[in-house]
């Protein structure tokens, strides 16, 4: 169904490492900004240089980010995300402990994507893209097939915008988030 990579993590270690909360911060920086240096990266993120290579070292033990060789000079090394349509394991084939880090990450990034939509609420100017609000709260009666196809169709439209190699120079990063769950009352 996707014509894009999928990967589908099911190891424990790997979903500990992006879990982790450093980790998570450099990997939205690499997103954001582009390739970087470890060094440059403790500074705009205000870590250890150290610690920085280290969570740099496991980051890309599990894919989640590479070396970009072209840019080294001497032992500088330069490191960019990996960008990949990343899938969790369905809660009924996680164990106790993959539920348990699985939980503690998508309460931790709700909860930071509500702090950044509040923030830019707050510093937005009308106008432009202080306009760019859209905003969408809806209710849907689907199978579980029916969600499943319908969330491929979501993830496949994101993909097809976030790949586009070329941007215009008004072009800006726009977060986009998917949230779907069972109404407790059915």
């Amino acid at each position: 169904m996707a014509d894009h990579e999928v990967r589908t993590l099911t190891d424990l270690e790997a979903l500990r490492t992006l879990a982790h909360p450093r980790r998570q911060r450099i990997l939205d920086h690499l997103s954001a900004h582009g390739p970087a240096t470890s060094a440059d990266l403790a500074r705009d993120l205000d870590l250890n240089t150290g610690a920085t290579s280290y969570h740099l070292r496991e980051l890309a033990k599990h894919g989640f980010v590479e070396e970009v060789p072209e840019k080294a000079r001497g032992r500088e090394r330069w490191w960019r995300h990996v960008r990949a349509d990343v899938r969790f394991p369905l809660r009924s084939e996680q164990d106790e402990q993959t539920r348990a880090v699985m939980d503690e990450l998508q309460a931790r990034a709700y909860s930071e994507d509500i702090a950044a939509f509040r923030h830019a609420l707050a510093t937005s100017e009308p106008g432009g893209w202080g306009d760019a609000f859209p905003f969408s709260r809806g209710t849907i009666t689907v199978t579980l097939t029916q969600l499943a196809e319908f969330f491929e169709e979501y993830v496949a439209l994101v993909m097809r915008y976030g790949d586009s190699a070329e941007h215009s120079p008004e072009a800006r990063r726009v977060h986009t988030r998917f949230l779907a769950f069972p109404d407790i009352a059915d």
